[in-house]
This record gives C-alpha cells, sequence and structure tokens, in this order.
C-alpha cells in the first residue's frame, strides 16, 4: 500500500501556548502540530513576535525574502521550540513590540492599529504559503490569510476555524484602502461588512472550508441566536461549514502524573483528590471541609453565565457547598462577586487573574466545575474537568453538550453518565443543576461512578487530528 505524501500545513494565529496564551485558543493551537504529526502532516506555526515569544526564541534564522508587508518593516524568523514544534515568528516590531497583551494595552483597551497588526500577519501568511500545501487560519486576526490567498490567485488552499463567532475583527470601511486588496474585495463575497471591513466576515467568505470546535457549534451559527450576525455567510456556505471537536493534551492533562497537583491519582485512587481539595482550600481562603466544593475558572463575562451565577450563589452555599473562582474580566461582575465573597466569607473565594498552575490544581481538588455559559462554540475546561474527575456542570450548547452526559436515571442506570446539564443559563435552570449535583454529591458511591466514568472517556487529540487531516487532503487533491 502506498503511503500518502506528508503534507505541509501552515498554522496561522495569533497565540500559542505556551509561549503567549489568553484562552483555549492557545492551546488547540499548540496541540495540533503533535497531534497531526501522527496523520502524515508537517505542521509549522506562524505567530506575532510579541516580546514573550520573541525572548523564548532567541537565536532564530531570518528566512530570506520578506523584508517588509504592506509598508511595514518585518523579518520572519525561524525557530523549532524545545518539544520539537516548527515555527515561524512574525517579527515587526512597529506592531507587537509593545507592553500589555496580545489585542491590547496595560489598562486592557484594545491597541488602535490591531486592524494593521493582523492584516500584517495575514498578509505575510500568503506570501509564505508557496512553501506549503494549505494555510490553516484560526479566529479573526488570522482570518485576513484566507482573503489574501483568495485574491492573489494562489492555488494553496485554506481552511478557517473559528473558535469564538463573537470575536470578529470589525473596523470601519476608511481602512480598506490600507489592505492592499484590489477594489473587488470590496464586496459581499469579500471583506465588506455592513459598511466596514469584518475580518472574520472576510475569512468566512473566502476560505476553502470553515470549521468550528464541535459538531453542535457548527449547526448552532447557522441560526441567528448564535451567528452573532454572520449566519447568513454561514449558511450561505454551509456546504463548507465542518464541526471537529476539540481535544485536550493528555500529556500537560493527565491526573496521574500532573506536577501542579500535591497528590496526583487515577480512577483507582481518588481517594488522593483529598490533599488537592485541601490545597485549594488554603489558596482562596475556604473553610475546610468535606462537603461539595464548586470551582469555575473562566473569563468573567456575559457569554459564560457569571451573572448567573452571582444569582445563585447564595442558593450554592445555602445548601452547603463553596465556590472556588479564578478569572477576569467585567469590572462589575468582578465588584459583584467581591461583595458576595464578603457576604459569605470562608465559602467563596476569588483569585482575579489567569494561573496555569492553579487552574490545574482546582480541577484535581475541586468537586464540581461550574460552566453556565449562554453559548460556548467548544470548551475545553469541561474536558479538563471530565478528566480530573471534577464533574462538569454545564449548558446544554454548543461542546458542552457534544461531551457531557446529563447524569439523569436513563444515564446513571447505564453507567454512562459524566456531569450536570441544565437546559439554559437562567436562575431557575442553575440552581436546580447545583441542587441536583449536593444531592448526587452525598451518594458518594454514585458520585465516583460519575467520576471515573468521566476520566474513562477519551477526548484526546486522536480522532479529530484524523478528521483535519482527511479536509486537508481532500482539498489539496481538489
Amino acid at each position: 500500500m502506498t503511503r500518502a505524501k506528508t503534507l505541509k500545513v501552515l498554522s496561522v494565529a495569533s497565540e500559542m501556548v505556551p509561549l503567549v496564551k489568553t484562552g483555549g485558543l492557545a492551546d488547540v493551537v499548540g496541540a495540533l502540530p503533535a497531534a497531526l504529526a501522527g496523520q502524515g502532516v508537517e505542521m509549522t506555526t506562524l505567530l506575532p513576535g510579541y516580546p514573550a515569544v520573541m525572548a523564548a526564541i532567541g537565536k532564530a534564522k531570518k528566512v530570506p525574502g520578506i523584508d517588509q508587508v504592506l509598508g511595514e518593516p518585518v523579518r520572519v524568523l525561524s525557530a523549532k521550540w524545545a518539544d520539537g514544534r516548527k515555527l515561524l515568528v512574525l517579527d515587526a516590531p512597529g506592531l507587537f513590540t509593545r507592553e500589555g497583551g496580545p489585542y491590547g494595552d496595560p489598562n486592557g483597551a484594545d491597541w488602535h492599529d490591531n486592524w494593521r497588526r493582523f492584516a500584517v500577519l495575514g498578509k505575510a501568511a500568503e506570501m509564505l504559503a508557496g512553501k506549503f500545501d494549505l494555510v490553516h487560519t484560526h479566529d479573526w486576526q488570522a482570518a485576513m490569510a484566507c482573503v489574501y490567498l483568495r485574491y492573489a490567485g494562489g492555488q494553496v488552499p485554506s481552511v478557517l476555524t473559528i473558535h469564538n463567532m463573537a470575536f470578529q475583527g470589525f473596523f470601519g470601511g476608511e481602512i480598506f484602502g490600507r489592505l492592499g486588496l484590489p477594489d473587488s474585495a470590496w464586496s459581499l463575497d469579500g471583506v465588506e461588512f455592513h459598511g466596514g471591513v469584518g475580518m472574520l466576515k472576510g475569512g468566512m467568505a473566502c476560505a476553502d472550508a470553515i470549521t468550528t470546535v464541535s459538531p453542535t457549534y457548527a449547526r448552532e451559527i447557522h441560526t441567528a441566536k448564535f451567528g452573532m450576525g454572520l449566519d447568513g455567510v454561514v449558511r450561505a456556505r454551509s456546504n463548507v461549514v465542518h464541526g471537529v471537536l476539540n481535544g485536550i493534551d493528555r500529556a500537560e492533562w493527565n491526573p496521574a502524573t500532573d506536577r501542579h497537583l500535591p497528590a496526583t491519582y487515577d480512577t483507582k485512587s481518588l481517594a488522593k483528590r483529598k490533599a488537592n481539595k485541601r490545597a485549594v482550600e488554603q489558596a482562596f481562603e475556604l473553610d475546610r471541609g468535606d462537603g461539595p466544593l464548586f470551582v469555575m475558572v473562566s473569563r468573567l463575562t456575559w457569554q459564560k453565565g457569571v451573572d448567573v451565577l452571582l444569582e445563585v450563589i447564595d442558593h450554592l452555599v445555602g445548601l452547603g457547598g463553596r465556590l472556588a473562582l479564578l478569572g477576569a474580566g467585567d469590572v462589575a461582575l468582578e465588584q459583584e462577586l467581591v461583595l458576595a465573597a464578603q457576604r459569605h466569607p470562608g465559602r467563596v473565594g476569588l483569585n482575579f487573574g489567569y494561573s496555569e498552575p492553579l487552574s490545574h490544581l482546582m480541577q484535581g481538588g475541586g468537586d464540581a466545575i461550574l460552566i453556565p455559559s449562554r453559548f460556548e462554540p467548544c470548551g475545553l475546561t469541561q474536558l479538563y474537568g471530565l478528566a480530573y474527575g471534577c464533574v462538569p456542570i454545564v449548558t446544554r450548547t454548543g461542546g458542552l453538550a457534544d461531551t457531557v452526559i446529563d447524569a439523569n436515571p436513563a444515564a446513571m442506570a447505564s453507567g454512562t453518565a459524566t456531569g450536570i446539564v441544565l437546559g439554559e443559563a437562567t436562575y431557575d435552570d442553575l440552581s436546580l443543576a447545583i441542587t441536583r449535583a449536593i444531592r448526587l454529591f452525598e451518594d458518594r458511591p454514585a458520585w465516583s461512578k460519575v467520576q471515573r466514568t468521566g476520566m474513562r472517556a477519551d477526548f484526546g487529540w486522536e480522532a479529530s487530528a484524523a478528521e483535519y487531516a482527511a479536509l486537508y487532503r481532500r482539498l489539496v487533491a481538489a
């Protein structure tokens, strides 16, 4: 049997673990190269040259032939990460050498020139595409690569993965003349969107294939409720939309080997989780106890249902639960959470910010993790919860619906239950889900069975990587 040709794929993204991370996008981008290597795909990742990225790669080889992009002085550097991942870094000091985050200044305000920063990234990807069989872009920050590839008339196909439709890269129409695109790109089939430039919309119009990060989300974005104004584009291109479920890096997220846990464990040693629970209590200044400890690791936004959690906290504490929350976001929500913690000292603990080690500890020591999202393209947090025996309590939407099986009587009887699923992010549904969780927790053999079933579920990258590789090969052969 003839072995399939190794495909060379350029992955274009604005973040990748461990170099730069603001959310799950970075985890996925970081995991794909290793996952796809087993499918005969050699992936190279193009990243912006943020200060942290430049410091991490150290000395790197300059790729010849690209000294400016859209009039911006740049260098493209070739490097390898310690684990062998191939990197291309767009060193554009005028765009990326700044204090603050990838998308905003130290005060959290978006950079005024984000349109240019990520247009240059997309154009650089198009200029590099000739060395590859396919270009795989992620979210609006990389979506312009699909646009530039289409209007350059090249033969390299492109894939756009939408990790969250809510973030679209929409800018005023006055920037169009500075994007280096032909006039024909100012159209419904190009970047024009309600009189402005829609970078995600343009990528969706121009990509050869569109993927989302779960099958349910791929269906949901066809509707006005979840399409965020782009559902018409989705329906028009429905024949190229695919839902490929995210996986998790089981080498990084494994409770049996996790270096961030005081006590490692597996399905046969769940009792060891108690040491991790004590550590979570200490980290969040919570009362010690064996009652249910709920955790939440999230951006603090309306999407994530944090406002509904605020309504339910008194109910949670009244039933004997405690809450440890790690996250940052909406200032008003943070202030309301502080008031809730003040009402319930020792029962509600907060840490505003993000800590990778602490997030691991919370999965390893929490009894249940709350994810009452209004929409969730995939979600990795519930997958980590399943892997760690931290029972997910989730809304029936997007990837949450695809990955968590509700502990209803039938699922409990058949031994397939892995969590608690609520209908919508409302007070009634979330308070009922928390009540159900606490009652289930009181039946320790039943709770342990749900934990073990979740831990045995396979949410690694193998099946999803095979789907991506098959899609790549169809596009390259077309």
